[in-house]
């Protein structure tokens, strides 16, 4: 049986959680959430806790089991504390600020790059350390928003220029030698 789909999701206080029909809505501080799942699931509540059964052991519902539970446990933790991705702006002359509710990015272009926040989602901009992040209680949408802004400018291998994942890792390539 799969170890991440056997284990309970615990709603913490704050969180209110409904199951109707194949529907779970999920609803918190922070937001609103739902997800409709599979029917070959079996979803409960009871007791301040979600479990998921699958009702039976074809390879299908095997690989769809824990998948729920963690989509499940993602709206939890979302409308109860949310997500963030932190991305690093490097480059000379590379900045990026917040203007009202949009984030503004000078990257090497000759204009600046306009990203306006979906709803549910929101920026800080901190050009002391040269951060940008993106919070929201959507996890699946906050990390699409980070992607769209790495994608702006990524990161090059030769000086390692451009808007990379606080995480990431670029590996650099060596420059030409020039001749001798």
């Amino acid at each position: 049986m799969s170890r991440i789909g056997r284990l309970p999701v615990v709603i913490p206080k704050g969180v209110e959680a409904k199951i109707e029909g194949s529907t779970v809505r999920v609803k918190g501080p922070r937001g609103e959430l739902n997800y409709t799942f599979p029917s070959s699931m079996e979803v409960t509540y009871h007791d301040g806790a979600i479990e998921v059964k699958r009702t039976s052991d074809e390879r299908s519902h095997r690989s769809l089991h824990g998948m729920t539970r963690a989509l499940i446990n993602n709206m939890v933790v979302g409308v109860s504390s949310g997500f963030e991705r932190i991305l690093e702006v490097n480059g000379v002359g590379y900045r990026a600020e917040k203007q009202g509710e949009n984030l503004v990015l000078y990257v090497g272009y000759s204009h600046p790059v306009v990203v306006e926040p979906p709803a549910g989602i929101s920026f800080e901009a901190d050009m002391r350390i040269r951060q940008i992040k993106v919070m929201g209680y959507d996890k699946q949408l906050v990390g699409q928003v980070a992607a769209n802004i790495r994608k702006v400018r990524p990161p090059e291998p030769y000086k390692g220029k451009g808007i990379k994942y606080l995480e990431e890792k670029i590996r650099r390539k060596a420059g030409k030698t020039g001749k001798v």
